[in-house]
């Protein structure tokens, strides 16, 4: 992402189709978060999208399992797919341990988020640090070309400093650039979008926006399929004012898919079926 701007996150969501699409989030997070079972169930809705955001998270990582496989597991240490689903759990649990290290390290967040994700299924000293010169980078779901470590490593620092700078861009927006960037760099040996997807997750608890993690982006991610998922990310690749607004609105129908899915819980608690 570049822009000449001093602002270049505001200049994002000035974007057309990008003003809407802010509109249409805020307007679904109000409406769950004014259902009467949050007054009294909140809780519960925050642990039931907290799984099912993981198993989507999951999915998009090649490890569709339905969830209440995801349930009732609790042993993830066997074959590639249990462990991608751990990860995607463990990740979810810690999004909301981060939110206070973000604000002053994202980097130091980004290594931690790699380290929990990897749960010492990788080399001891590749976790938690951005990939070297020459080391493979395992993401099947993303083919773009990979940038070398050297680019990874000025592009951390940047987006690092974008976020400590502060912007006036809506959270929508800067976690859709977050989220983008991370998975464009893929600076870990592995589980590049597990952590993407939780880094979009800790702008969105951490802006405000959602600040009880009740609305599920992974979820969303998910629902929408791979193919949607990876030609979206080919409009950020791009750069253009048209593949980056294309990008932020797939990522904030995504938070609705996952409203969607919250407002079902809570209807379900009220039902008393859940």
């Amino acid at each position: 992402m570049s822009t000449t701007s001093s602002d270049p996150l505001a200049t994002l969501g000035t974007l057309p189709g990008v003003t809407d699409a802010v509109d249409s989030v805020r307007k679904a997070v109000d409406r769950v978060y004014g259902h009467r079972v949050m007054r009294r169930r909140g809780i519960e809705v925050t642990s039931e999208a907290a799984l099912r955001g993981a198993r989507g998270s999951a999915a998009l990582s090649g490890a569709d399992w339905n969830l209440e496989e995801v349930r009732r597991r609790t042993d993830f240490t066997g074959d590639s797919e249990a462990r991608v689903v751990g990860a995607a759990l463990r990740l979810t649990a810690e999004a909301g341990q981060l939110l206070s290290i973000w604000r002053q390290s994202p980097l130091r967040v980004l290594a931690r988020l790699h380290l929990v994700a990897a749960g010492g299924a990788a080399p001891e000293d590749a976790v938690g640090r951005p990939r070297l010169a020459g080391e493979p980078v395992d993401e099947p779901l993303i083919e773009a070309p990979l940038p070398d470590a050297d680019e990874v490593a000025g592009r951390l620092e940047g987006l690092s400093e974008l976020i400590l700078s502060g912007s006036g861009a809506p959270a929508l927006v800067t976690a859709a650039v977050v989220h983008g960037e991370l998975l464009a760099l893929r600076p870990f040996g592995g589980y590049n979008g597990l952590v993407a997807r939780t880094a979009e997750r800790i702008v969105l608890i951490g802006s405000g926006l959602d600040p009880k993690s009740i609305c599920p982006a992974e979820v969303g991610h998910a629902e929408q399929g791979r193919a949607a998922y990876v030609a979206a990310f080919e409009g950020y690749l791009s750069g253009t004012p048209e593949g980056m607004a294309a990008w932020i609105a797939h990522c904030g129908r995504a938070v609705e898919l996952g409203v969607r899915e919250s407002t079902a819980v809570c209807e379900a608690l009220q039902r008393g079926a859940a």
